[in-house]
């Protein structure tokens, strides 16, 4: 396996990869060639959705080839072009083989939710303040407590209690946010998504993690409960607010996450007229937004 990189501005990513693409590059990935220093820009998307930007400003673009002449032939093709220029070739090298299933396992390290609260994957081993972990493996469905969002409602779990409460994870991906809600006592759990592949991956890491839920599509959601989960989407939360206001009960919490900064004030109108959402939490761009029930409140 052969490496071309390459240094791009911004606007030129779109048709380099496509043009990468064209040559038979097995894969082109696009990273922040300012990575780790003063010039290193975020770019923050929705979980799920596409980033905003298709690169940086100056973006590195790593295509892998099965043959040294294929990368070599690419580089020569791509610099006679005119959609080259102000683009740079960094150099082709052999990439080393590697255990990639032991590589991909380094990149995930135990993720602190509180000092005592952390995410484990199996082939770690807790970190010793450790008094309540998740053993939780990358998987096909979103949520393994590396984004802000996921830390975020794990962190408002930990802090405020959800001892034997009736649970209800709104769009569960993996399950981890009801997970973090049974090791922290809640009595009752459903964990809905309208994902069948979220549902057997929220099952199998209950099983994993020794705890009691019911998993499956949103027709399982039942009823009220003490608090209600939803890290989502800004938009399908607002389309979802009657539906999930009517999910909590008397006294219940409502929390959101899966929310820009930016957005804060389209949710709080969205939900107006059932509940008074306010942040609760911020990190990295992203904020949670939680409310007490309106009923509890009179």
């Amino acid at each position: 396996m052969f490496e071309l990189s390459l240094l791009c501005p911004e606007d030129r990513v779109d048709v380099l990869s496509d043009a990468l693409d064209a040559l038979d590059a097995l894969s082109v990935s696009v990273e922040d060639a300012d990575a780790q220093t003063p010039a290193e820009q975020a770019l923050f998307g929705e979980p799920g959705m596409p980033p905003p930007k298709d690169g940086w400003q100056r973006s590195r673009m790593v295509a892998l080839f099965a043959q040294e002449a294929q990368a070599q032939e690419a580089l020569q093709l791509l610099s006679a072009q005119d959609f080259f220029e102000g683009c740079r070739i960094l150099g082709v090298q052999l990439l080393a083989d590697q255990d990639w299933v032991r590589l991909t396992q380094s990149q995930f390290a135990p993720v602190e939710i509180t000092p005592d609260f952390w995410i484990v994957p199996t082939w770690h081993e807790p970190p010793a303040q450790a008094k309540q972990i998740i053993r939780l493996d990358p998987g096909l469905a979103f949520g393994t407590g590396t984004h802000p969002t996921t830390r975020m409602c794990l962190r408002w779990i930990a802090q405020h209690g959800v001892q034997g409460q009736r649970v209800l994870d709104y769009g569960c991906g993996s399950g981890i946010l009801a997970i973090g809600a049974a090791k922290y006592g809640a009595s009752s759990i459903d964990a809905v998504d309208i994902d069948e592949a979220a549902v057997t991956s929220t099952e199998l890491n209950a099983e994993a993690n020794h705890v009691q839920l019911l998993a499956g599509l949103p027709d399982k959601a039942k009823g009220q409960y003490q608090t209600v989960l939803a890290n989502i989407l800004a938009t399908p939360l607002k389309v979802l607010a009657p539906l999930l206001c009517s999910y909590v009960a008397s006294g219940g919490s409502l929390v959101l996450a899966g929310i820009l900064e930016r957005q804060a004030e389209e949710l709080k109108a969205a939900y107006a007229p059932w509940i008074q959402l306010e942040v609760a939490d911020s990190e990295d761009g992203w904020i949670l937004m939680t409310a007490q029930s309106a009923a509890a409140l009179a």
